[in-house]
């Protein structure tokens, strides 16, 4: 698989509300696919379904634990991928963005 199509699956996971809003609760840590389900008006087995197509974009990682499925989120994938494309589309502002992300840094430890 090229990186263009690696990338694509990404970002037909990210194209469904559902799915991004699984990844903002997976921003807290590790969570069972019981308690991603209870956050949302939809039934367990459509969770699973969108939990399946992010993992299959590689967005989220799971473990069992016992009779319980863990996911967490890739954060550095999800990271490359969505860097990758704005580096590509506007490399200027990857740049304006990361200058002033380490000026606050610098200015958060004088």
């Amino acid at each position: 698989m090229t990186d263009a199509q690696d990338e694509a699956g990404a970002f037909r996971a990210l194209a469904d509300p559902t799915r991004r809003q699984i990844l903002e609760e997976l921003r807290g840590g590790e969570l069972a696919a019981g308690e991603i389900a209870a956050g949302f008006d939809i039934s367990a087995p459509s969770v699973s379904r969108h939990l399946g197509i992010l993992k299959g974009a590689g967005l989220v990682t799971e473990r069992r634990d016992g009779n319980r499925i863990l996911y967490t989120l890739a954060e550095e994938r999800l990271a490359l991928c969505v860097g990758r494309f704005l580096s590509t589309v506007c490399p200027e502002q990857i740049v304006l963005r990361h200058t002033t992300w380490r000026r606050g840094a610098q200015s958060e430890g004088s």
